[in-house]
């Protein structure tokens, strides 16, 4: 008699998860979604009061969740810190930031402070993160949370394409560093999500019908269309993905 495979689980029980920038939207999001999988998530960001809440309201939820206060612009720290706990299995690289500008208007400032924390921030806390799981030798998942402007170009979104171009780029690079060691590293690509960030945004009608006019599914993305795609790149289920970019964008960068 034959026996048919089994899907590899998606459950996540006694992993340990990192989620940065999580004290809402899409960071948020990811360790909800961690939890309900059922990994023990810290919630990281530089909000003590804001990643409390939300820690709090996973655990409320049933799920196992604490917070810990962390700026990943401040690559000493963000050392210090991972370095202070046990191994991760799951890391969602999110925290992020955007300072619009057309490119002859990007000022120094602009470009530094996006860069900071976009590339130099993210780099770094993946690999402080790395550092410690080699060390205790556990297999896992690095999440780099890119953005479709990691493949195409946008107006007024210079800086922030060079960022998340980089992101791309480095990720490959250290899936295949890392490959021999058993840890995974992809990018999640979203589209424009509706967050407390971006939805003021929304209600400009101009600025709204492009982004619908640019997403083929003819809808703006919530943070739930991500929460699939984060469970499933920290899970077995996506145990031959490394070095892979997961577009989560509505059909943007089809064309």
């Amino acid at each position: 008699m034959t026996t048919p495979p089994e899907t590899p689980s998606f459950r996540l029980d006694g992993r340990r998860a990192l989620v940065t920038g999580a004290g809402r939207g899409i960071g948020l999001a990811a360790a909800a979604a961690l939890a309900g999988a059922g990994a023990a998530v810290t919630l990281a960001a530089r909000s003590a009061a804001e990643i409390e809440a939300a820690a709090a309201a996973i655990r409320d939820a049933g799920g196992q969740a604490d917070a810990l206060v962390l700026d990943v612009a401040d690559v000493p720290a963000v050392q210090a810190a991972i370095a202070a706990r046990p191994a991760y299995h799951a890391f969602v690289n999110n925290a992020g930031t955007n300072r619009p500008a057309r490119f002859q208007d990007v000022t120094v400032e602009d470009y530094d402070a996006v860069m900071a924390l976009n590339l130099r921030g993210c780099f770094f806390a993946a690999q402080a993160v790395v550092r410690r799981m080699m060390a205790e030798r556990v297999r896992g998942s690095i999440i780099n949370i890119s953005s479709q402007m990691g493949h195409v170009g946008g107006p007024n979104r210079g800086v922030y394409c060079a960022s998340k171009w980089a992101m791309e780029g480095w990720t490959k690079a250290m899936a295949i560093d890392l490959a021999p060691h058993g840890i995974r590293a992809n990018t999640i690509g979203p589209t424009f999500i509706e967050t407390p960030l971006t939805k003021p945004f929304f209600e400009k009608p101009e600025f709204k019908d492009w982004v619908l006019s640019k997403i083929k599914l003819g809808r703006i993305g919530q943070v739930q269309d991500l929460m699939g795609a984060v469970v499933f790149l920290a899970s077995d289920a996506s145990a031959l993905m490394t070095g892979s970019a997961m577009l989560v964008d509505g059909g943007w960068t089809a064309e």
